[in-house]
């Protein structure tokens, strides 16, 4: 029987989907935790801290033991760890003597699914005998941004509609996206990436210099990506005045829709282009996005960097995992999972910059972008090494 490896996408579409829910979905509802709950915003804000941390620990997890237990069993784990942290948030805050403490075991859970997604997919669709695997790379990391626009605008609505009083309910709606995806998973043709025994290991990649490259490459694409996301919403509400609502509309959806389009155009046209040359091209425009944001005296010019940048970092991500597979064939688990630990690292310190600079400048988050720069600076200065270094081997 021929194999149906369009199921397989498929499954990984809805993989993405369920990581940008898990990602996206309680920050929306920090306000609403403060309020029925009590929680201090000082600990709420150790919600996201705690969710990252978890998938970096995942990250260095699977670079060590997901070969031995298998890419079926472990996807289909993160399925279940999904849906059941998101389903957990509307339960265990109230059976748990301290809400807070249900809350961060929920997003433990969930966090734990997160992470392994976000490692386990990406080879699981290299394995495929799919043709143009720059494309269909590309096109299956926009899923998650059209997950994190979904999950905005579909939450906002249900909240409009029902009354956010009635989160609960929505969170075990979003739980029966990954339940149902452990089925898929459980009956969709998945192939091993490299023959038992002869993947590289941590060690080995560790000896290609071409791989720090790599590694840097995707510290600088996490944070030139999570910076402006994370704080799109504030400089829209600051800049401009808009309130909350229309803040994450015109900011962090926004981002998320134009950095959609940028891996679906990729993802479609990917075969007609070079992806060196387009990723150098997106590392321009995205430091020209940071210093619009920054020095421009027009907000709306600043809200259109703001915008712009959800386009300008799309490739990257996907786009670095493309060359590393091709220059890498044997990297095997352990390069994919170190490679989405670096984008994390980067996701994590990036925001946490810009946040720090923009304090120091009297809550001037203009100042803050400006030290943002330098991420798509050094990521160009990357780009550039790794089409060199490839050219010498050529």
């Amino acid at each position: 029987m021929k194999k149906n490896y369009k199921k397989t996408m498929f499954a990984c579409y809805l993989g993405f989907i369920t990581q940008a829910i898990s990602a996206n979905f309680a920050p929306l509802l920090f306000l609403m935790f403060h309020k029925i709950y009590s929680i201090p915003l000082g600990k709420i804000a150790l919600i996201s801290t705690t969710f990252f941390f978890t998938q970096l620990l995942v990250d260095v997890f699977c670079a060590k033991f997901v070969d031995r237990i298998g890419y079926r069993k472990s996807i289909v784990m993160s399925e279940v760890c999904s849906a059941l942290g998101l389903a957990g948030l509307a339960f265990l805050p109230e059976i748990c003597g301290d809400p807070f403490i249900g809350i961060i075991i929920s997003v433990i859970i969930y966090a734990i699914g997160s992470g392994l997604i976000e490692v386990l997919c990406s080879p699981i669709v290299e394995a495929c005998p799919f043709e143009n695997k720059d494309s269909v790379m590309s096109l299956l990391h926009s899923f998650y941004c059209w997950g994190s626009v979904g999950v905005i605008v579909l939450s906002t609505l249900f909240f409009a509609v029902f009354s956010i009083d009635n989160w609960k309910w929505l969170a075990c709606i979003w739980a029966l996206v990954p339940l149902y995806n452990v089925y898929n998973f459980m009956t969709c043709p998945i192939e091993n990436l490299v023959e038992d025994g002869n993947a590289m290991g941590i060690r080995g990649l560790l000896k290609v210099p071409m791989f720090w490259v790599a590694i840097v490459l995707m510290i600088c694409a996490g944070a030139s990506e999570l910076s402006m996301a994370q704080w799109a919403s504030a400089y829209t509400e600051s800049a401009i005045g808009l309130s909350k609502t229309l803040g994450d509309l015109a900011g962090p959806c926004m981002f998320a829709v134009m950095m959609g389009i940028s891996r679906v155009i990729y993802g479609k046209y990917g075969k007609k282009l070079n992806l060196i040359n387009f990723m150098i091209g997106s590392g321009a425009l995205c430091l020209m996005c940071y210093l619009m944001a920054a020095l421009s005296e027009n907000p709306l010019i600043g809200l259109i960097g703001c915008i712009v940048c959800g386009f300008s970092v799309g490739i990257m991500w996907p786009g670095t995992i493309s060359i590393s597979s091709r220059q890498l064939p044997s990297g095997g688990t352990a390069m994919f999972a170190l490679l989405a630990m670096a984008g994390d690292l980067g996701g994590a310190f990036g925001p946490s910059l810009v946040g720090n600079i923009t304090q120091s400048a009297n809550d001037n988050l203009q100042v803050g972008m400006l030290a943002g720069s330098v991420f798509p600076l050094i990521l160009i200065v990357s780009i550039v090494v790794m089409k060199l270094g490839r050219q010498k081997h050529l």
